[in-house]
C-alpha cells in the first residue's frame, strides 16, 4: 500500500476515535494517509504528524470527488459507513473496507432492552477495517495534537494557577446527555480546586447557572471563549475531567486524564466511553443503573421522552463528589 484514504465525516468525539487506526497504518504501512472529513473538522487533522493531507468538503461530495479520483488511492477505509461513505467508495471504485456498526444491535438495545452488543470498545471494532492490510492496535490509546499558538498559558488565568484544577464539559449536542446545572453547581460547591467550564457558545448560559450557583471565586466560565484547541490545551493541564458523553470527554482520554464520565440517555455498551487502555483506573463511568426506559435513543433527543430525565436527575452526586476527590488524590 502506497496512499490509503481514510473516511469519518464527523463529529468531534467519532474522529478522535479513529486516531489509532490512522497511527497503525502511518507507522505500521509506512504509506501516505489521506483523510476526507467535513472542512468543520479539518483543524483535528490538520495538526496530526500521521497525516499526509486532509480532504473536505462543505455541502455536497461533488466539491471534492473529482479531487480524490486524481490521488489514485490504493485503498479506501471507511470509518463512516453511511450512504455517503458509499457514494465515495463507488466513484472512486478502488479495494476498500469498513467496520461493523452494530446498527441493529443497537437497535435491539434501544427498542426492546435486548443486549447483543458486543464487548468491545468502537476503537476495536474501527481495526477490523484494516485488519487484511495487516494493521494492529499498538495499544498507546487515542491522539490529539494542540497547534503550539493554541496553547493555553495559566499566567492568562490566575484562578487555574493557584492549585490544581478540574475541567467540567458541561455541553452536549443532544439535552438528553447534559448533565443539569443544578446538580453540576451542587458537586463544584463540594470540590476544594478551582473548575473551568467548558462548551461552545451554546452552552454559556448554561454554565453562568452554574457559576451563580457556586462559590464565584472558584468558578471560571470559558464557554463559547475558546476554539476546540484552545479548551484541549486546559483539558491536558486539569488535574480531572468531569465530562458529559461528548468530544471533550474524548479529548481527555487521548491525555490520559483521569475521567469521570456522566451517562444520560445512552449508554456505555454501544462502545464509545472513555478509551484509555491500560489506565483504566483513571476512568470512572456515572449512570442511573436499571431505568427501565435507558437507552431510548442511539444518539440523544431535545427533551426527555418520558418527561421525568430521571437518567439524569436520578445521578447520585454523592458518589460523583466520592470518585472525583479519589481521583484528585492518585
Amino acid at each position: 500500500m502506497k496512499k490509503i484514504l481514510l473516511i469519518r465525516f464527523s463529529s468531534i468525539g467519532d474522529i478522535i476515535l479513529t486516531t489509532p487506526v490512522i497511527r497503525a497504518l502511518k507507522t505500521q504501512l509506512n504509506c501516505q494517509i489521506h483523510i476526507l472529513t467535513k472542512e468543520t473538522y479539518r483543524s483535528i487533522f490538520d495538526t496530526s504528524p500521521y497525516v499526509d493531507r486532509v480532504h473536505t468538503f462543505r455541502e455536497k461530495l461533488d466539491e471534492v470527488i473529482p479531487q480524490l479520483r486524481k490521488e489514485d488511492f490504493d485503498f479506501v477505509v471507511d470509518l463512516h459507513k453511511n450512504l455517503r461513505s458509499f457514494q465515495i467508495k463507488r466513484a472512486l471504485r478502488k479495494p476498500s473496507a469498513s467496520f461493523p456498526k452494530v446498527n441493529t444491535e443497537k437497535w435491539l438495545m434501544v427498542n426492546f432492552k435486548i443486549n447483543r452488543l458486543p464487548k468491545e470498545h468502537i476503537v476495536d471494532r474501527y481495526f477490523q477495517a484494516v485488519e487484511s492490510l495487516g494493521a494492529k492496535n499498538d495499544g498507546k490509546g487515542l491522539d490529539y495534537f494542540i497547534p503550539e499558538k493554541n496553547y493555553a498559558d495559566l499566567n492568562n488565568y490566575p484562578l487555574l494557577k493557584k492549585k490544581a484544577f478540574v475541567a467540567f464539559a458541561v455541553g452536549g449536542k443532544h439535552y438528553t446527555k447534559i448533565f443539569p446545572a443544578q446538580k453540576a453547581a451542587a458537586i463544584i460547591s463540594c470540590l476544594q480546586h478551582p473548575v473551568v467550564l467548558l462548551g461552545g457558545k451554546e452552552d454559556r448560559e448554561t454554565a453562568e447557572q452554574i457559576k451563580e450557583m457556586c462559590s464565584h471565586d472558584r468558578v471560571l466560565n470559558a464557554c463559547g471563549r475558546l476554539n476546540l484547541h484552545q479548551s484541549s490545551s486546559l483539558i491536558r493541564q486539569a488535574a480531572l475531567v468531569i465530562t458529559n458523553d461528548t468530544g471533550l470527554m474524548h479529548i481527555a482520554a487521548a491525555f490520559k486524564k483521569p475521567v469521570i464520565s456522566i451517562w444520560g440517555n445512552t449508554v456505555p455498551e454501544f462502545g464509545m466511553y472513555p478509551y484509555e487502555p491500560g489506565e483504566e483506573n483513571k476512568i470512572v463511568i456515572a449512570q442511573v443503573e436499571n431505568l427501565k426506559c435507558r437507552p431510548c435513543s442511539k444518539i440523544g433527543y431535545k427533551k426527555c421522552p418520558k418527561g421525568h430525565f430521571q437518567c439524569m436527575m436520578n445521578q447520585d452526586e454523592d458518589f460523583i463528589i466520592r470518585e472525583a476527590k479519589r481521583l484528585l488524590s492518585l
